[in-house]
């Protein structure tokens, strides 16, 4: 029945103890047109090619040289029509809707679907990149019956290992670009054109109800106009609110078209539909306030701008033309936004999560807008945009896919905006996307994003200057998480003499350049050179800052880590005690920065054979991460599996089996059975079981664990390969 069927608005994640409610949605359908058609004659295979295990392409039907579509088509209503048609119909358990402008879009996009349907453990604050790949993989192998769309997909390579592959299962992706999924060999390019004849005067027929009368001429204007599906939208939306009828629009649009012509040749339909709309749009709104909020937009990601964007302070002061907006002035941008959607520019919908709106404009309006608005307009514009994605971000992200739109906003106005506002506020909403994205853990997106900002502002700014020397250091850092040590380090001193060339060699931001330094040195292998970089940033700070300052403190682990890694365990050790009495007298025993060092230590202990006193640190790191986190906290958990671990290394495998099967019991039960930390603490307590020679038992649930990595994992990870190692070295048994 279809009012048992379960929708999850925004992808909010559900408990990993609940099971699933199927079947569920999870992105953002956009809603489909007044009027809408299924397209009978210019679509007419959609049906019968979109069948399970099917991968069906649509793209414009007229291409470009450069191999890209012309002309908007309607490809993304026919993707949803399908969608919602399959949805009512029962055939779905799943359906998943995915912006695909980007690789970050798309991670984001999984991760959200991975969190809804809660098979693959998805923690909301964890790894996008790592969730997207587990959810591709979980596609691939589940008997749900599953609907991927992929709408307006800009480049097959950011699919790269997440093409999900089952005869359960469909796939359906709109784009400008068909010919390059030619590599995919099941893919079915079906071709989208204008409307026919015959499904325009549908079309306007069902526009115009209001008053018959308007229809007078239908039939040539949806000839002049080429049934393209954009330009006949606008057309009766400007018909409908002016009361011209068919024939008095088609002579004012040949009129226009002929003038526009003059000065740009050859101009297609939505070109001149377009001005009509604003023009309705400035009478309907008796003032700019829509004209405004139209050239904000086209600065923005039309497929979903968040609504909160145009009620920000400085959408309204900018709506207030520099004077401080009245109390009504969320009214008024409110209603321009309406005004908008009425003169039939954008649309204003139900967005992600519930009980908030998205606007969507199309990108060949947005372009018309811009390429017609003055350059200080657009100028003005550019900045405002800038200040209210800085307003409308939320100051903590607990789920990567929560500021998709927010990503997708400020990457489309750093294309749009020009160089001669780049480092007027566009900056600053562009490091708050490197920072989004950082914190999703999405390395590639953000290794891309650094490395496009830097190259911009050296451009624009000056290599020398301090924020090209800031985004070197997040530069860095993204290389660092994206396992490209030797990269980082190079940044890091690029970035180390900018800073001490600027500021001397004892300004704190010169001394955490050195510690960013070495840990980078550390990464790469270079473990002497870090050791001798730390030991001088952790004596500088504490000569410069105090011996007890968290920064020195934090030298002090770093030197200590880069000690282990150099194979100085003692060294390391000693270091760890010395940095845990400072952060116990300072910051107090269950601080995170002391929680977080005692574990250091324990693990410094157990890797150089030292199991009891690793005991002895892990049981005080657990109790103080139950006391402060609760039991159920990841830190908790992880805790608790290495006091197994210590058990195991110091003999005590009755205590050791204990902590494992709690650890493994609380991992299922937090994170889920599939999750990778899940994953292998299961395979540490076989190991446990293995060495209290219980061998059954062991080879069971590693073979268990095996056949779940091989399903869930991405093909050849490290932890699948060590699973099969582990079943090898306990049974003899030769794995592939």
């Amino acid at each position: 029945m279809l009012n048992s069927r379960v929708a999850v608005p925004g992808g909010t994640a559900v408990s990993q103890r609940d099971a699933a409610a199927w079947p569920v949605r999870t992105g953002l359908v956009p809603p489909l047109a007044d009027c809408f058609t299924a397209r009978p004659e210019t679509a007419p295979g959609l049906p019968e090619a979109l069948v399970p295990g099917a991968v069906v392409v649509l793209a414009p039907g007229r291409q470009a040289a450069d191999g890209t579509g012309t002309g908007p088509c309607g490809t993304t209503q026919l993707a949803a029509g399908a969608a919602e048609s399959l949805w009512a119909s029962g055939e779905l358990d799943l359906l998943v809707w995915v912006t695909a402008t980007s690789r970050a879009a798309v991670l984001s996009g999984y991760a959200r679907a991975a969190a809804v349907t809660t098979v693959t453990g998805t923690s909301p604050a964890g790894d996008a990149g790592l969730a997207a790949t587990r959810f591709a993989r979980w596609l691939s192998h589940t008997s749900r019956r599953w609907l991927l769309v992929l709408d307006d997909l800009s480049d097959p390579a950011d699919l790269e290992g997440l093409w999900p592959e089952s005869p359960a299962g469909r796939v359906l992706i709109t784009t400008a670009r068909a010919g390059a999924l030619a590599a995919e060999p099941r893919a079915v390019v079906l071709p989208v054109g204008p409307f026919s004849t015959r499904e325009a005067m549908t079309y306007l027929m069902g526009r115009l109800t209001t008053d018959p009368g308007q229809r007078l001429g239908a039939i040539d204007l949806a000839e002049e106009l080429g049934g393209e599906p954009l330009a006949l939208a606008q057309a009766t939306a400007a018909i409908t609110t002016s009361g011209m009828t068919c024939r008095d629009y088609q002579q004012h649009f040949q009129r226009r078209r002929q003038h526009l012509a003059e000065a740009a040749g050859s101009v297609p339909p939505s070109a001149v539909t377009w001005t009509f709309c604003a023009e309705e749009a400035d009478r309907l709104a008796a003032g700019r306030d829509a004209r405004a909020l139209l050239v904000l937009a086209a600065l923005l990601d039309g497929h979903a701008i968040p609504a909160e964007i145009f009620t920000t302070p400085a959408a309204l002061l900018y709506l207030a033309a520099d004077t401080a907006a009245d109390p009504a002035g969320q009214e008024r941008a409110e209603a321009a936004l309406h005004v908008l959607h009425r003169a039939g520019l954008l649309a204003v919908g139900p967005g992600e999560p519930a009980g908030t709106l998205v606007v969507r404009v199309s990108a060949a309006v947005q372009a018309e807008v811009r390429a017609a608005a003055p350059a200080t307009v657009l100028e003005r514009a550019a900045m405002t945009a800038a200040d209210a994605l800085a307003q409308a971000w939320p100051a903590s992200e607990p789920r990567p896919w929560d500021t998709a739109g927010l990503r997708a906003c400020a990457a489309s106005l750093l294309r749009a905006a020009g160089d001669q506002v780049w480092d007027r506020g566009c900056l600053a909403v562009a490091l708050r996307a490197g920072q989004s994205l950082d914190n999703a853990r999405m390395a590639g997106p953000a290794l891309v994003h650094w490395n496009d900002l830097i190259q911009a502002s050296g451009r624009i700014l000056g290599r020398g200057h301090p924020d090209t020397l800031t985004i070197s250091g997040h530069l860095a850092a993204a290389c660092l998480a994206a396992g490209r040590a030797p990269e980082a380090a190079a940044w890091t001193r690029w970035a180390l003499d900018g800073l001490a060339r600027d500021h001397g060699p004892d300004h704190p931001a010169v001394i955490t350049a050195r510690r960013d330094l070495g840990r980078a040195l550390t990464a790469a292998g270079q473990h002497d050179h870090a050791v001798t970089i730390l030991a001088a940033a952790a004596a500088d700070s504490a000569r410069v800052l105090g011996t007890d300052h968290p920064g020195t403190l934090g030298a002090q682990d770093d030197l200590a880590a880069a000690y282990r890694a150099a194979g100085q365990p003692g060294d390391a050790i000693r270091l760890y005690r010395h940095t845990l009495t400072a952060r116990e007298r300072v910051q107090g025993s269950q601080h995170p920065d002391t929680m977080s060092t005692r574990q250091k230590l324990a693990d410094a202990c157990l890797a150089d054979g030292r199991a009891r006193q690793a005991i002895t640190a892990y049981k005080r790191v657990l109790a103080d991460r139950e006391a402060v986190l609760g039991p159920d906290h990841p830190d908790t958990i992880t805790a608790l599996g290495n006091l197994g671990a210590a058990y195991h290394a110091a003999g005590q495998m009755a205590a050791a089996l204990q902590a494992g099967e709690q650890a493994c019991a609380a991992s299922e039960r937090v994170l889920g059975t599939d999750h990778p930390d899940t994953l292998a603490r299961r395979v540490n307590l076989a190991r446990a079981c293995h060495a209290a020679g219980r061998l059954t038992d062991a080879t069971a649930l590693l073979r268990d664990t095996a056949a779940r990595c091989e399903q869930i994992l991405p093909p050849g990870d490290h932890l699948t390969r060590a699973v099969r190692e582990t079943i090898a070295n306990i049974t003899g048994e030769m794995t592939s």
